[in-house]
């Protein structure tokens, strides 16, 4: 099954997967319906966040990929409707975003997140998705 996923500087060696951090942990959007990744890719850019590219991959990679990462994986159906308001980020960003800046130069940022070599091969297997 394929799903829409938003990516940042798709097929560089820095891109970056958008994701949320939900009560701790890393969720990554997986969108049935392209319109709703296309509007939801709207709403970041409407807040002055860096616009992600729309990238069709797999579900069965995207969800190999954040297992393998530590991440979650949450898949946002065609017509959902929230019930809880972390629910409502799946279908709408944030009011605020966490500042990234230019996250593959910051030295900082990086060894806040995790080593330069765990970086690296989180891009190969993105790469590999596509």
């Amino acid at each position: 099954m394929l799903v829409h996923v938003l990516l940042y500087e798709a097929g560089t060696e820095s891109e970056g997967i958008h994701s949320l951090e939900l009560k701790g942990a890393t969720v990554i959007l997986m969108f049935e319906d392209k319109d709703d990744a296309d509007r939801y890719c709207g709403l970041l850019e409407a807040q002055d966040f860096p616009t992600p590219s729309v990238e069709e991959l797999t579900r069965t990679d995207i969800e190999a990929f954040c297992l393998e990462a530590g991440y979650e994986a949450r898949y946002v159906e065609r017509g959902f409707i929230p019930s809880t308001d972390e629910e409502r980020l799946m279908i709408s960003p944030p009011l605020s975003n966490l500042e990234v800046g230019n996250w593959h130069t910051d030295e900082t940022i990086n060894e806040k997140v995790t080593s330069n070599d765990q970086l690296e091969d989180i891009r190969k297997r993105l790469e590999n998705l596509l």
